[in-house]
């Protein structure tokens, strides 16, 4: 007959079971999260390759860009919310073979037109995918460690970005076929993923709804209304920056460094993406607002180096610049996010997510469009002065509005309750 003590015993194996299952699960969310941004960022580095290849102009290069970025919206639009309804696990294995299609169809393309082809199915792709997998992270949040979720949707897009801009620039320069490769190990990457996605177990509750969620509308809560509207402004300066440095980026550095060769072009958006991942884990503890609004204004010194490199500084310049984009961007986007996701109901965490991401696309797809078609006309470097003194001037009015907001929340009113989301650390 078993002991007292051996009975207490014996449920811990199963919780440990439990917790090591809730970690896998959310290691592999987290591995899908990265995944994807480095798939978006991937083909940065190849654009001067398909330039010289196919003759690609550089609105065909902004138009290629941003048919992943506007059809991406579309999709967040439409099943951004679609995992709250039906579970996470559904639309994340749909999603990830859907993505794995795209990046066969990428490796196959041969011109701008499959190019654009496969980077609007790729696009659809990942705007099902990123709100899922970044929902089922704040799904598995443990109370012990409060704001892991929150930094962990902050931290794996940008550090995806690095690595995907990475893994690009070093096969473009030692290995054949740099414009397959790295699309083929990808497809692997995501269709393991997905089988994987198929074992774990359903982390949301699904619930009627899942047609009606599919009108495109934007569905934010008060609480994280409050937040995006004064992080908005912000969000968009950054986004719009890295907007620009990962479609005209390569372009920019042949322009201050004509015989620059393809890996050190592809390489600019990489200190953008990577300098943004150590800034998001450098100030995980720092108030979420205070870091947005002085990642805010790192963005008026950026452009000043990026407009320097063009009067002849040069590459350090525009390197440095990169480098101060990417604390600038790290910095206000992981602020803006735990602004936002610092108290949330579970069927509001994929249609608040969504409309971060619309936001951060939108800023970021259509002023790299227009770069593009002013560069045909007016050339780069009259188009890059004109960019960075509108990401400075945006920059400014973000600073002004996420202080006044500050203030605001700081003023006495008569029986109102202050909330803690600026004191939320990762």
């Amino acid at each position: 007959m078993p002991s007292a003590t051996s009975d207490a015993a014996a449920p811990r194996p199963c919780s440990a079971a439990r917790a090591g299952n809730r970690a896998a699960s959310f290691a592999l969310d987290a591995s899908i999260v990265a995944s994807l941004l480095a798939a978006s960022s991937a083909p940065t580095p190849l654009y001067p390759v398909y330039q010289d290849q196919w003759g690609l102009t550089a609105l065909t290069v902004t138009v290629v860009f941003s048919a992943y970025s506007l059809t991406l919206l579309v999709a967040l639009l439409t099943v951004g919310a679609l995992s709250d309804h039906l579970g996470r696990r559904p639309v994340l294995v749909g999603a990830l073979l859907l993505e794995a299609a795209s990046m066969l169809l990428l490796a196959s393309a041969d011109g701008a037109g499959p190019l654009v082809a496969a980077r609007i199915l790729q696009g659809a792709a990942t705007g099902a995918a990123t709100s899922a997998a970044g929902a089922a992270l704040l799904d598995l949040e443990d109370p012990r460690r409060p704001g892991r979720s929150a930094l962990t949707n902050s931290i794996a897009p940008v550090a995806g970005m690095a690595a995907g801009v990475l893994a690009s620039t070093l096969l473009v320069r030692y290995l054949p076929a740099p414009t397959a490769t790295v699309y083929v190990l990808l497809a692997a990457l995501f269709a393991a993923q997905a089988i994987a996605v198929v074992r774990t177990p359903e982390t949301a509750r699904p619930h009627p709804g899942a047609l009606r969620s599919l009108r495109p509308r934007l569905a934010v809560p008060p609480s994280a209304r409050r937040a995006l509207l004064a992080a908005g402004a912000a969000v968009a300066a950054v986004w719009a920056l890295g907007g620009f440095y990962s479609s005209l980026g390569p372009a920019l550095v042949r322009l201050v460094a004509p015989g620059a060769p393809h890996a050190l072009a592809g390489m600019v958006f990489f200190i953008v993406s990577a300098t943004a991942t150590l800034t998001v884990w450098t100030l995980r503890g720092t108030a979420p607002r205070a870091a947005a609004t002085g990642g805010t204004l790192v963005v008026i010194p950026s452009t000043a180096l990026s407009l320097l490199g063009l009067h002849g500084a040069g590459l350090t310049a525009v390197y440095g610049g990169a480098a101060l984009a990417g604390i600038a961007f790290g910095a206000v986007s992981q602020g803006a996010l735990r602004m936002m996701l610092a108290s949330l109901d579970e069927g509001d965490r994929a249609a608040t997510l969504a409309a971060y991401y619309v936001l951060s696309y939108l800023s970021m797809s259509l002023p790299a469009i227009a770069a593009g078609a002013a560069t045909q006309r007016f050339g780069l470097r009259t188009t890059s002065l004109t960019y960075a003194l509108a990401a400075a001037l945006l920059a400014v009015a973000a600073a002004a509005a996420l202080t006044v907001s500050r203030r605001r929340r700081h003023s006495p009113r008569p029986g109102a309750r202050h909330s803690t989301a600026d004191n939320t650390v990762g």
